[in-house]
């Protein structure tokens, strides 16, 4: 019989925690929280300073029993929940139902499900952390009270099941923002102007772009003006003013913290943000590797910090210099420093066996998991990197006084850019330019001048990359709610994917409008900044937690009170539709449902007629010849199929296209697979399908 119990927060890391510590270690899983509020009421005593409330969680009871009889067998019991916040208050609810003191020695945590590390971890429990059980309660329950009081306000007001949080409303009003920046964005019209230049008995023509005169920069604002630099340049020659040579370097970019990998994920790989943490946890916890067991691939996913251990810059360093040679290990490691103390308690992401490349065991992992450790792999080694090192030029050019500039670069040395080069959100990754060595007072020839008219371009809709980027930014959620939050809003109604950007729904421009109305601080990105940062010092000890919601709540209860008061006269007018009841002949409305929105009489309830809001796909059924329409499924995928259903059952998952067969005349389906066109014919009696190159859109500058 074991003599020891650890309990772990998974079950997915049982077996390989089982595995490092043998026979006489007993492995369970409290498969997430065991205790939480009720989900019932409140919960929390709040004329009782805060009091809060905790019960077992429904559907936990047959875990706590087999939890408790474990520990009977025991004779150490050691609490080895995930090593933050949340998991510091898990153990510590652990703790109550089983009856531990929480100052005694019963808490283990490792960074990364690795023999040594988890071997070193029992060899030194500690008690509780109660800092960080506080910052969760703290957090936990000021959640609760901002979600329970606000949200019956909003199903009075708009429809049941709607919500309002701290982090989610923040979140929402960024994407209404944008939305209404886009919408009132007014172009300005700016031209500029580029030379091709080149030198005498040379025929490699480069560009020089207009800069402006001796006295600065001059910005073209129209065509008459750039006219009149064209006409003034005209039979002007071109000579160089001044060259000036030189190199510069590109640092790469730090290891992966949580945010970093949402949003290199989303760019490189297309993946959402629950995708991505859901394969992360499963490359944390452990895969089974061929001639290794289960190991735990990757260090802990949820951190803030860009912190490495000693011995895994060691690791690296050796690696490299072995595979890459002397020339790509810097002759000191690379240190990436964090904004705070509470963010250097975890590392950042990492490999956690530098043996374990991704090729030597794609066999052992699934597409998607290939990809993430790939991402993972690459990104800490090339942290560990030299920086890439660029011959550059630039060189001023003057013709009518009017100053023209060319600039180029060659990689000279491609240091870590050899392993990784980090993608941005604008996707203009940084083109080598190559301009020739020009002497000063040099005369060139003008091979041509292209003026070209542009306009401003509003800022883009967010990404759930910039989104995430946006709101560590601004200090606004922490790793582990990133995900939670879009996840939220996308399943409220507030925000709907339209391809990879995040657009606010109708319901979500009203419901941020009663929010930024009524409770303003709630919604204020500076205000929820601030409430962080005072988590973060609950967490650090320079602050009592209960502190946190006596200076929060006055105020709230005020804006609540006036709130409740107030609410009752707003009237959310509903959207006319230009479709005419056929029951009562007045023009229905657009009222939001369950399952996305739908047509409603606006004389109800004395007429109680709906219809479902018809999309035409604008051809007709290869079967019948009726109408296609779009539809969606009740999750919000969307499909085609036939408005004669179920008379006629024609559907497909791929949309029409505006392509006819040219074997049998009906209209072509299209669906869009790894940079191609996969069209196939509607017909099910023919066969033809072909495929094309997705052409990639360029973007206006």
């Amino acid at each position: 019989m074991a003599k020891n119990l650890v309990i772990v927060e998974s079950p997915g890391k049982v077996k390989s925690i089982g595995k490092f510590l043998g026979r006489n270690y007993k492995i369970e899983a409290s498969v997430g929280h065991i205790r939480d509020l009720p989900k019932s009421k409140l919960g929390v005593e709040i004329e009782n300073d805060f009091k809060p409330n905790y019960i077992s969680i429904r559907g936990k009871g047959d875990v706590i029993s087999n939890l408790k009889k474990q520990a009977q067998k025991a004779e150490k019991i050691l609490l080895a929940t995930d090593p933050d916040r949340e998991g510091e208050a898990i153990s510590w609810h652990l703790a109550n139902i089983l009856n531990l003191d929480e100052k005694e020695k019963c808490r283990v945590t490792f960074n990364e499900i690795t023999r040594n590390a988890v071997a070193d971890a029992i060899k030194k429990p500690r008690g509780i952390d109660m800092k960080l059980v506080d910052a969760q309660q703290a957090r936990r329950v000021l959640d609760r009270i901002v979600g329970y009081k606000i949200s019956p306000l909003l199903w009075k007001k708009i429809k049941k099941g709607l919500s309002a949080g701290r982090v989610q409303s923040v979140a929402t009003r960024l994407i209404c923002d944008r939305d209404l920046e886009i919408k009132n964005f007014k172009p300005e019209e700016y031209w500029s102007i580029t030379a091709k230049l080149k030198r005498k008995n040379d025929k490699k023509v480069f560009e020089a772009k207009f800069y402006g005169d001796e006295k600065g920069k001059i910005d073209i604002k129209n065509e008459e003006q750039a006219n009149g630099i064209l006409d003034d340049i005209k039979n002007e020659i071109f000579k160089v003013k001044s060259v000036r040579t030189g190199t510069k370097k590109r640092a790469p970019a730090p290891p992966f913290t949580t945010s970093t990998l949402q949003q290199e994920a989303s760019r490189k790989l297309g993946y959402t943000t629950v995708r991505t943490m859901r394969l992360a946890q499963q490359l944390y916890e452990g895969i089974d590797v061929e001639g290794e067991g289960s190991v735990g691939l990757v260090t802990y996913i949820r951190t803030d910090s860009k912190r490495i251990s000693d011995e895994a810059v060691k690791e690296a360093a050796g690696y490299i210099e072995k595979k890459y040679g002397k020339d790509f290990r810097p002759a000191k490691p690379k240190i990436f420093k964090n904004k705070s103390a509470s963010q250097d308690a975890h590392e950042a992401i990492r490999p956690t066996h530098m043996n374990l490349e991704p090729h030597l065991i794609k066999g052992s992992l699934n597409n998607d998991q290939f990809k993430l450790y790939k991402l993972i792999w690459d990104r800490f080694v090339a942290s560990q990197m030299t920086s890439a090192i660029y011959d550059t030029v630039s060189a001023s050019i003057i013709a009518a006084g009017y100053i023209f500039k060319a600039n180029g670069s060659k990689l000279k040395f491609p240091g870590f850019m050899a392993v990784y080069i980090e993608s941005t959100d604008d996707e203009k990754p940084e083109k080598e330019t190559e301009i020739p060595i020009l002497e000063k007072d040099e005369i060139l020839d003008l091979k041509s001048i292209d003026p070209k008219q542009h306009f401003t371009q509003p800022p883009p809709h967010y990404t759930e990359a910039s989104l995430i980027k946006e709101l560590e930014e601004k200090g606004i959620g922490r790793p582990s709610t990133y995900s939670p939050t879009i996840n939220t809003i996308l399943a409220r109604g507030y925000v709907e994917k339209v391809k990879k950007t995040l657009i606010a729904t109708d319901l979500g421009k009203i419901v941020n409008d009663l929010m930024r109305q009524y409770f303003d601080d709630i919604v204020d990105v500076e205000f929820t900044a601030q409430m962080e940062n005072q988590l973060d010092e609950v967490e650090e000890g320079k602050k009592e937690w209960k502190s946190v919601l006596r200076d929060f709540y006055p105020n709230f209860k005020k804006e609540l009170s006036e709130a409740e008061e107030k609410m009752k006269e707003v009237e959310i007018p509903d959207e006319e539709s230009d479709v005419v009841c056929d029951k009562c002949g007045k023009y229905m409305v657009i009222k939001q449902g369950r399952f996305g929105k739908f047509l409603a009489c606006p004389a109800f309830p004395e007429c109680k007629n709906t219809k479902a809001i018809i999309e035409e796909a604008g051809v007709s059924c290869p079967k019948c010849g009726g109408k296609v329409l779009i539809k969606k499924t009740r999750r919000g995928k969307n499909y085609i199929g036939c408005e004669n259903y179920p008379e006629c059952k024609f559907m497909s998952w791929d949309m029409a296209s505006d392509q006819k067969c040219p074997e049998c005349g009906n209209f072509m389906t299209v669906k869009y697979v790894k940079g191609f066109k996969k069209y196939r014919c509607s017909s099910e009696k023919c066969e033809f399908q072909k495929e094309e190159l997705r052409s990639k859109k360029k973007s206006e500058v």
